[in-house]
């Protein structure tokens, strides 16, 4: 459960912007013998991704390498935007908040590396996995207690529902006994 603090923090919150690999997967790179790769998505995180669009929050994704599996896996969620073989993901989240019309400040920014550390100098709020490296959770105002592609992204997506008072509305959207 998030601190009073960081509910404060988050209750502004206009994008969640996330990395890929070791914060929407594992972070390993598995290859078939024929060079095909292979990435895990956490079926939790989907659908929190897509109760924050619910709550009218933009989802949008940055990441240094490119894969025909992020676009597939991120069009089936209508993330709104992606951002593939970006190695300065600073300059990635100016551009993107600039498509959407938002600030940076307005942005919750999720990575677990040095590659991240320019969009966390930019991002309001900057989040990150047990697992992330020393020196970005050093900066990060949350560190999950799940790991990447393992329902860390979930948690920061229950968080924001959470400050932007709609959990309990959508939970009961589940929960409501069919007529």
């Amino acid at each position: 459960m998030a601190s009073y603090v960081l509910l404060e923090q988050a209750r502004h919150i206009e994008a969640l912007v996330l990395d890929v690999d070791g914060i929407l997967s594992d972070g390993f790179v598995t290859l078939t013998n024929s060079g095909d790769e292979i990435k895990s998505f956490d079926i939790r995180d989907g659908l929190g991704m897509k109760l924050v669009q619910k709550s009218g929050i933009k989802v949008i994704i940055i990441t240094g390498r490119k894969s025909h599996i992020v676009e597939k896996r991120m069009s089936d969620l209508g993330v709104d935007l992606i951002f593939q073989g970006r190695e300065d993901k600073g300059v990635a989240l100016k551009e993107a908040c600039a498509q959407l019309n938002l600030d940076p400040e307005d942005c919750l920014y999720m990575g677990d590396d040095w590659p991240d550390l320019s969009a966390f100098a930019l991002a309001g709020m900057k989040v990150t996995v047990p697992n992330g490296h020393v020196e970005v959770r050093r900066r990060a105002d949350l560190v999950t207690q799940a790991m990447g592609g393992r329902g860390a992204v979930r948690e920061v997506c229950d968080m924001l529902l959470m400050a932007k008072g709609t959990y309990q509305e959508l939970l009961e959207k589940y929960t409501a006994i069919p007529h």
